[in-house]
């Protein structure tokens, strides 16, 4: 792919915004000689500013979504890609969030533009648990995990029982599920049609891939390791 493309299809600018980039020098080698838009060079030796390029595409996000932001491209509030780069919203192919998470729902959110990759993990075949902590506004009465795990809880509006989930019990009034479908408000619907209310929700994990350290707010780069443990049962 020639160098204007490949960049440009990275969010710096369109390609005449680029083309400018390479005659004004500011398109460069790890050693600063300027490079040339007909040069043939590895992407991880291009440097825009002396900065690195961003990841090529195929690229996997992991950001520690906070509260009070949505997962849309568009919203009067905050949304999500407020939290990277501008140019990540341009790129192409575009960048797109797996699943959502509620405004009011903070944690582990994953973004691709590897559309096959995006479905595999989103398909219900993968089953991939998604682990929650919630706080919840009344006590438990000690036979949630019971009716989570029997595989018959039908939520209001559905017409099939939601599979199985695994409640562990946290304290009085905490508790941590696993769940493997991703129904619209789910986990939260769960706690209604018990009797009870989430009044915070947090996703821990994806699979065998979890927050660890992520601060709320910011995103990291996954490898192809944390990639596969998004396919991991975890621990």
């Amino acid at each position: 792919m020639k160098l204007v493309k490949l960049i440009a299809n990275l969010g710096y600018g369109s390609r005449t915004e680029v083309a400018a980039m390479f005659r004004e020098g500011r398109i460069t080698a790890p050693d600063g000689d300027v490079l040339y838009a007909d040069d043939k060079i590895e992407h991880a030796h291009i440097r825009i500013d002396g900065e690195p390029l961003d990841p090529p595409a195929g690229i996997v996000l992991m950001l520690h979504k906070p509260t009070g932001v949505t997962c849309a491209t568009r919203d009067a509030g905050r949304i999500v890609y407020d939290l990277l780069p501008p140019r990540y919203r341009l790129r192409n192919p575009s960048l797109s969030s797996v699943g959502r998470l509620d405004r009011e729902t903070s944690g582990l959110l994953l973004f691709t533009d590897n559309g096959a990759l995006l479905h595999r993990i989103i398909s219900p075949r993968a089953q991939i648990a998604k682990v929650y902590e919630a706080t919840l506004a009344q006590d438990l009465h000690g036979d949630e995990g019971a009716t989570f795990a029997s595989g018959t809880l039908m939520l209001e509006s559905e017409k099939t029982p939601l599979a199985p989930a695994v409640l562990t019990v946290l304290g009085p009034r905490k508790a941590q599920i696993g769940v493997s479908e991703g129904r619209y408000h789910q986990v939260r619907r769960m706690f209604a049609a018990v009797g009870n209310h989430v009044e915070t929700l947090h996703r821990v994990s994806a699979g065998g891939l979890t927050l660890g350290d992520l601060p709320a707010g910011e995103w990291r780069a996954l490898g192809a390791m944390d990639v596969a443990r998004i396919f991991s049962a975890g621990s």
